[in-house]
């Protein structure tokens, strides 16, 4: 049976974070599937079909190319387990990995039928800078049922909240800094140099 990684995320921008963390899933899973997609719990300020195109220019971009990493926008749902029962049918005989971030640990227990969700597939979490894992929010996830791995690598300090607020170019990839202007996604933007043209 493959070992499939689930990796959703807002990509409010996609940043180098996001690109590093799909480089190392690609070398622990036989396939990544990567997704954008509207997260209940946060304010987006880009629509979802950019967010999404910035996410497959990331993925294309990644260095050496990975082929076993694509962007799955029918996985794209509010609600994990929604998103999770689709993975089941495009891959019904696939051990299926569910990839979160550190920051979304204490959030998941008030996910929608999260019990259900756990049940479903490993849970990975991604630990990440400023948000250390507490033993007691990892407890309360295996009282829920979750399987859980701790991924031995730590995001970069990079954060898309960073970049809105900000514009922080290092923490994009050339071609996904180059969609941003041309699309005039972030009100800052205008002001910051254009380095590549998208291909």
């Amino acid at each position: 049976m493959p070992n499939i990684a689930l990796f959703g995320t807002s990509a409010d921008p996609p940043t180098a974070g996001h690109q590093a963390i799909l480089g190392w899933l690609s070398q622990q899973f036989d396939y990544v599937a990567v997704w954008a997609s509207n997260n209940p719990f946060k304010s987006h300020q880009t629509p979802l079909e950019h967010r999404s195109a910035m996410l497959q220019l990331l993925i294309q971009d990644i260095e050496p190319p990975r082929h076993n990493i694509s962007l799955h926008p029918e996985l794209s749902s509010s609600r994990a387990l929604i998103t999770v029962e689709q993975a089941q049918q495009q891959w019904p005989d696939a051990h299926l990995t569910f990839t979160i971030g550190a920051d979304l640990v204490a959030q998941l227990p008030t996910w929608y039928r999260v019990e259900d969700l756990l049940q479903q597939v490993k849970l990975l979490v991604i630990p990440r800078p400023g948000y250390p894992l507490k033993d007691n929010d990892l407890a309360e996830l295996r009282q829920l049922g979750a399987k859980i791995a701790i991924a031995n690598l730590t995001g970069p300090a990079i954060s898309s909240t960073a970049y809105r607020e900000a514009g922080h170019a290092e923490a994009l990839s050339p071609t996904v800094e180059a969609y941003i202007h041309q699309e005039q996604l972030y009100a800052w933007q205008e002001t910051a140099p254009k380095r590549v043209q998208i291909r």
